[in-house]
């Protein structure tokens, strides 16, 4: 073990073939202990290492990845801490009830369990009032005091809690929620509660409500299901006197238990103070026995199932310092090798467009160009085919729907601003990834603040074709995509309200976002708007004939739908791998916080979708087809469509949905991101064939 830890530490500060020698040794020693049947989860010294040497690559930071560093200054940049004093009262918070078999979450005081104690009950109780952002809020996460009494280094035995009456229709929503596999999630010190088992080598957050046993189990003709009433909980805490005052927290599990209590006094409420002959010191240990588990039925004539919840607390004294109390939390994710992998795969892709652009550009076009400067005579002009034909009609505006053309660009310029500076902020450590909320209120703030950016660009586009319903304009590009995006929300937000979900926004919510669209997004994108239309026509190099040439008739792969669903291809590709990793944090409450790998992802596919366009474009005028902006739009934007295809692959291949409304709620989430995701693709295909033609028309001796 001590050579794990040493060679781990040590790794940073030694020559290369030192350091080859000192992983061989690392390796060789992990795979001993794994031999050796030793865990990688619970709080031993060998566990410990074990994790250490997992997790090595990921407690790395810098370009190069060659400093070492511990996971809490990876995941909590900044955060120092806390110490706490011998019998202080701690904060437990209940977080969300959430099943990776539904998306349709509920708060802990939604299902039938003790309310929280009063503020007299808690002496000495400092419950901090958790400030919910716009982000928290429009996911539904929020933090509320749990009704568990926990006092530092104070072991408690089996302590009631409260009583509580479930009936009809409470105990078939109960048997609903252990039949999905909701699972209750509280925190202790920022630190999400643990279910841990040393014998099977697994860690998972929170805890289930029920569990549901098969008939061969119970020996009855269909599925019983049970409830888990009674929580054990395990802190452990670091203790150096030399280092600093009191103690800090390093775990927080939880082992749940159903146990169907003696009966509780008929008279009154059920207090911790409340004399129960199972749950008192004196009483034998509550564990898990097939005999006194807890069914959620109703008696034999029909009456109410009484519930009698209990706890119980024990502190451990533990060597595993503060910094490394994540480690256990990430075992099993994917290692940062295949984020490495997934951009090596884009940029093969942008390799391998690159020396097509790169051929067309040096090659082809320089040819062209020169021996189209170099003719003569109009009949060797006459004599010529190509793109270099139609160098009177490539500027031609386009006909069919400009202002659409202008305020989609418009909007998709926005998109990848906003986006480009969250990962920014991201990298530079302005945000937290694991702050509930943080970046959804930045992407939502930096959005509103873009709004400048998309009036600009679709101004200066809507110039250029030669419109002047500037207004109209103006408006459609400040509500176009936001209006949308909204009413679908709304809509959304009512058949969640129905069902009760946790994520259901308020009325003031929903009025505070409408506030901002109204107040600052709207103003900013007239004030870019009135910038772009104050600025001069973009110029081209080459004058615009009254009528258009007659295009050839084109074979059926050079036309929509076969070539848009074409580009869209590599774009989507050079994402894809990342892709899983997102999916697998929104919907499968995975933690991801590789904001570096995500904002080089952002570049390629920024890249990839330049090159797609400017390969298709040229393609298309060397065709004699000069109509390239709708096509130059569609070509990128199709990523958009790939995008969702490869969500309803996630569906059906990763999730395990059940019920109507969370597949409603994840088709409609993933609608709204493909689309967002297409127009940022579509924006930059126009901007890049823009630019192209530009350059490649501007060498032409005209």
């Amino acid at each position: 073990v001590s050579t794990i830890a040493a060679a781990t530490e040590d790794v940073g500060t030694v020559s290369r073939s030192e350091r080859i020698r000192l992983n061989k040794e690392e390796a060789q020693k992990y795979l001993e202990l794994r031999r050796q049947g030793v865990d990688e989860v619970s709080h031993t010294e060998e566990a410990a290492a074990m994790r250490n040497y997992q997790l090595r690559k990921k407690k790395r930071k810098g370009l190069l990845g060659k400093k070492e560093t511990n996971l809490a200054s990876v995941l909590f940049p900044g955060v120092s801490p806390e110490d706490y004093r011998d019998n202080e009262v701690l904060e437990v918070y209940t977080d969300m009830v959430n099943s990776k078999k539904t998306q349709v979450p509920f708060e802990f005081y939604d299902l039938p369990t003790c309310r929280p104690p009063p503020a007299t009950a808690m002496a000495g109780a400092s419950f901090r009032r958790m400030r919910k952002n716009l982000g928290s809020r429009l996911q539904g996460v929020g933090d509320k005091p749990s009704p568990f009494a926990l006092r530092v280094k104070q072991s408690i035995g089996c302590t009631p809690l409260c009583k509580v009456d479930m009936r009809g229709k409470q105990l078939k929503w109960m048997r609903k929620l252990v039949e999905r596999q909701y699972r209750i999630h509280l925190t202790l010190d920022q630190l999400p509660v643990l279910m841990r088992s040393k014998e099977l080598n697994y860690a998972v957050r929170g805890y289930p409500i029920g569990f549901q046993a098969p008939p061969s189990f119970t020996g009855k003709d269909r599925d019983e299901y049970y409830l888990y009433n009674h929580l054990k909980f395990t802190i452990t805490y670091q203790e150096d006197a030399s280092s600093f005052d009191g103690i800090r927290i390093t775990g927080f599990d939880v082992h749940p238990v159903s146990y169907q209590h003696s009966e509780a006094p008929s008279d009154g409420e059920v207090t911790s103070e409340t004399p129960i002959s199972t749950c008192n010191p004196s009483a034998p240990k509550v564990h898990n026995e097939p005999s006194s588990y807890l069914p959620l039925r109703t008696g034999p004539t029909g009456e109410s199932l009484e519930v009698l919840y209990s706890y119980e607390v024990e502190w451990i004294a533990s060597e595993l310092s503060w910094a490394d109390r994540w480690d256990v939390y990430l075992i099993g994710s994917p290692d940062d090798d295949i984020h490495y992998f997934a951009i090596v795969n884009s940029l093969m892709i942008v390799l391998f467009l690159t020396g097509a652009i790169a051929t067309i550009m040096i090659r082809t076009l320089r040819k062209d160009i020169a021996g189209y400067n170099e003719m003569q005579t109009l009949e060797e002009a006459q004599e010529e085919t190509g793109w270099k034909l139609v160098h009177a009609d490539v500027f031609r505006p386009p006909q069919t729907n400009p202002m659409l053309l202008s305020v989609l660009v418009g909007t998709g310029c926005q998109l990848g601003m906003a986006f480009l500076l969250s990962m920014v902020c991201a990298i530079m450590k302005l945000l937290n990834p694991l702050k509930k909320g943080q970046t959804l209120t930045a992407l939502l703030v930096l959005y509103v603040l873009s709004g400048s950016v998309a009036g600009y660009v679709s101004a200066r586009l809507y110039k250029f074709c030669d419109a002047n319903n500037w207004k109209l304009n103006t408006l459609y590009t400040a509500v176009g995509l936001p209006g949308v995006l909204v009413t679908i929300f709304c809509i959304l937000n009512i058949f969640l309200s129905f069902a009760g979900a946790a994520t259901a926004v308020s009325f003031l919510t929903i009025l505070a976002l409408f506030a901002l669209w109204v107040c600052v997004s709207i103003p900013l994108v007239f004030v870019g708007s009135y910038l772009g239309f104050s600025a001069s026509k973009l110029e081209v190099p080459t004058k615009i004939t009254s009528i258009g040439r007659s295009i050839p008739t084109l074979p059926w792969y050079s036309q929509p739908p076969f070539s848009v669903l074409l580009g869209g291809i590599l774009p989507f590709g050079s994402v894809c791998i990342e892709l899983f990793f997102i999916m697998s944090a929104l919907w499968l409450h995975q933690i991801y916080y590789v904001m570096g790998f995500l904002l080089a992802v952002l570049l390629i596919l920024t890249v990839t979708c330049a090159e797609v366009a400017i390969v298709m474009c040229y393609l298309q005028l060397c065709s004699e087809d000069y109509q390239w902006w709708w096509k130059s739009f569609w070509n990128c934007a199709s990523a958009g469509f790939y995008l969702f295809l490869y969500s309803l692959w996630f569906l059906s291949s990763r999730l395990d949905l059940v019920g109507v409304l969370p597949v409603v709620v994840y088709l409609t989430y993933m609608s709204m991101i493909s689309v967002t995701f297409g127009l940022f693709c579509g924006s930059i295909g126009v901007a890049m064939c823009f630019w192209f033609n530009k350059t490649i028309y501007g060498a032409l001796k005209v």
